[in-house]
């Protein structure tokens, strides 16, 4: 539509051609007569945008969500009134802390029958304001779509994350013309601060035992070529977490995740870039173990509100990510004349990484009966392709997949971030099939996990979404039970029912899986599920006191 084209429809289908605009390519909601409109609109849209229903709302928000992180543009839901609308607060909280960006759409009771009592009355934004940029309503037919094109154009600014707003029932359903003005991304860049990256870059040079920390907003602010340029052209080590995973490939000599405890706990400086320096990076605390003094510690982040407030910072720096990188790297090799001298610290960590992976090879090849869940991955590593998409969704299981799995290529790995809010996998596994149709999709649960999601199989069923899920089942939160018989010498309420039959669930609601008890019988399992061509879960019964030997409590 040009921008003085008038359009007459009522207020789905100018919601939708707003999403339109902006990219959206895929409808997630669970039925409702709140948001019929949005339906209508989809549908009948001159090019028809595909609805994805699920069985419960969560799943839907969290699969807008991984659409996303995965493809750097919002992802949509489009939920009920009332408890359809409630359900998302868990989803939108996980995109708040991730910097998904991410618009709900809720409908709400009739604004002409207001404080009557109409059916799932209730104010949602007020309950939004907290875990999201912006949470409004549309109070009238000709506000839906400003107010549609106002909530993208601000999930996907940096710092990016979701927006809410809601819709009453009588103005969604009316109709009025719209003349359309140029909708679509109209995202400012951030410029970074070029003398503050200078100055970052003399500590850099001046620093002998330096380590990079590259996270999610790395990835979203689309800064993967750059910083892979820096990290190649600098020398510098390199740490990655979130959906920074895969920007410096799996198996890169200047990649150290492996020795993370020797490079955190011994540089001389961090620099971290794109993640909060939150309990995952020891809340900004580098250096002090083994002799070393305490580092200098550097934050660079996508948005002025990202920077670290609580940490001692001996430098930041904020603004669009491909820039710092690539100024930083200009200043740096400016100051030092080339590339700096640190690879005698590079050859140790390089040490350090070999002996770990070593050490890894053994449990990757453990015998034992129980079966250690790090078997699982040992038989899975091989088997996965450069552009899988991997999902983690769960406690320990998920944590080991964390230390064995080192994606090939970027937007390949999709947890839940800092929130930690289980159940999230599912969704992200219905977006990484709509968003990558060619690649492996592999959904890692916990088996606590899977019991928040599993129903929604028969969403991947029902709309052809192949997917290989793979439980590592120890019949336990287990999280939560060794800690609890650490501290009290007994656990409760941390027993689910033994070696449960996940597999079966799949089966009876459409697709195809199996129980695994035998350590040498879960490569052909997942050799099996890989060529079924439906969603096939892998239930592996693990052992349950083989767990991760976690660093952090996250308090």
């Amino acid at each position: 539509m040009s921008e003085t084209e008038a359009k007459q429809g009522h207020g789905g289908v100018h919601a939708v051609d707003v999403a339109r605009a902006h990219g959206v390519e895929t409808l997630f909601t669970l039925s409702g007569a709140h948001v019929f409109p949005m339906y209508d609109g989809a549908v009948k849209a001159e090019l028809p945008m595909p609805i994805i229903d699920v069985r419960h709302e969560p799943s839907a928000v969290f699969a807008a969500e991984a659409i996303g992180k995965l493809t750097r543009k919002p992802g949509l839901a489009v939920l009920t009134a009332g408890p359809g609308v409630t359900n998302a607060v868990s989803p939108v909280a996980q995109a708040n802390f991730s910097g998904s960006p991410l618009v709900v759409i809720g409908g709400r009771a009739p604004a002409g029958r207001w404080g009557t009592g109409s059916l799932q009355e209730l104010d949602h934004p007020p309950i939004f304001q907290t875990i999201s940029k912006s949470a409004k309503t549309a109070h009238l037919v000709e506000d839906i779509a400003p107010t549609v094109d106002e909530a993208f154009n601000l999930a996907g600014s940096s710092h990016r994350g979701p927006t809410f707003l809601d819709v009453p029932m009588d103005q969604f359903f009316s109709f009025t013309t719209v003349t359309e003005q140029s909708r679509g991304n109209t995202v400012a860049t951030i410029a970074p601060d070029v003398d503050a990256l200078g100055r970052i870059a003399s500590l850099l040079a001046g620093s002998s035992r330096p380590v990079l920390i590259i996270g999610t907003d790395v990835w979203a602010d689309g800064a993967e070529v750059a910083a892979l340029r820096f990290v190649e052209e600098s020398g510098i080590p390199v740490i990655s977490n979130g959906m920074g995973r895969g920007i410096i490939p799996g198996g890169h000599a200047q990649l150290v995740t492996k020795a993370r405890s020797r490079a955190t706990g011994q540089c001389d400086l961090a620099i971290v870039v794109g993640t909060p320096l939150d309990f995952r990076l020891a809340y900004g605390i580098f250096g002090g173990k083994d002799g070393a003094p305490q580092a200098k510690t550097v934050h660079i982040a996508d948005s002025p509100g990202q920077v670290s407030t609580h940490a001692e910072l001996a430098g930041s720096a904020a603004g669009e990510l491909t820039q710092c990188f690539d100024e930083l790297l200009k200043s740096l090799q400016t100051q030092t004349g080339g590339r700096p001298g640190w690879s005698p610290w590079l050859s140790d960590l390089q040490d350090v990484v070999a002996t770990n992976a070593a050490r890894d090879n053994e449990l990757l090849n453990a015998t034992a009966d129980p079966i250690h869940p790090a078997r699982i991955y040992g038989e899975l590593l091989p088997r996965l392709a450069d552009d899988a998409v991997v999902i983690g969704d769960g406690g320990d299981f998920v944590s080991f997949a964390g230390k064995f799995v080192e994606p090939k290529r970027p937007g390949g790995w999709l947890d839940p971030g800092p929130y930690g809010c289980l159940g999230a996998g599912m969704g992200a596994a219905m977006a990484a099939r709509i968003a990558r149709p060619a690649s492996q999709v592999v959904l890692l649960y916990g088996d606590g996990a899977a019991g928040m999601s599993l129903i929604d199989v028969d969403t991947l069923v029902r709309h052809n979404l192949p997917v290989v899920m793979i439980v590592g089942n120890n019949s336990a939160w287990g999280l939560e039970k060794g800690p609890m018989q650490f501290l009290y010498g007994y656990d409760v309420a941390a027993d689910l029912a033994p070696q449960t039959r996940y597999d079966q669930v799949v089966t009876a609601l459409g697709g195809g899986g199996e129980a695994v008890t035998d350590p040498k019988a879960i490569g052909p399992a997942i050799d099996r599920a890989f060529a079924s061509g439906i969603p096939y879960l892998v239930n592996v019964m693990t052992d349950v006191t083989a767990m991760y030997p976690r660093n952090t409590t996250g308090i």
